[in-house]
């Protein structure tokens, strides 16, 4: 199964001072978020940056593959929340996505703490986000069983 997504994005101006805006074409369901280089690198004032959008694509693959890997050892999820943590910082005189850390809280009948930190960290090393990241940035996951 291959499946292909599309997003867009227009910029005008230079970079410290100009402004963009970006869109998910595939589904629409973004509409046109606005993204400024201070958005990513001081206030976001209500805009968004590639690495908000990067933490939202890295919580979001987290909480699917989680959730598989959980149902098919038989103790599927009631719920799982997850925050992902992208960090971008100055190396070697330029920008780079250094972390992304994720944290976890679960719902799941049947598991105990050891068994859910490690589907966790599983899950982490196992979505497609993740592996698109791995190699380039550190990545952590903290994992909690709500009781």
């Amino acid at each position: 199964m291959t499946a292909v997504r599309q997003a867009d994005a227009t910029w005008e101006g230079d970079l410290a001072s100009g402004h963009g805006v970006v869109k998910a074409v595939t589904s629409g369901a973004l509409g046109e978020l606005p993204v400024t280089w201070a958005s990513r690198t001081e206030a976001p004032d209500g805009r968004t940056s590639p690495e908000e959008l990067i933490a939202a694509a890295h919580a979001s693959c987290f909480c699917m593959a989680l959730s598989a890997g959980l149902g098919k050892s038989g103790t599927p999820p009631d719920r799982l929340s997850v925050s992902a943590r992208v960090t971008i910082d100055e190396v070697d005189g330029g920008f780079k996505v250094v972390s992304s850390a994720l944290t976890v809280k679960g719902r799941v009948p049947g598991i105990d703490d050891v068994g859910f930190a490690k589907a966790a960290d599983d899950a982490k090393d196992g979505c497609p986000v993740s592996q698109a990241l791995m190699g380039n940035a550190e990545l952590s996951v903290v994992a909690t069983l709500e009781r």
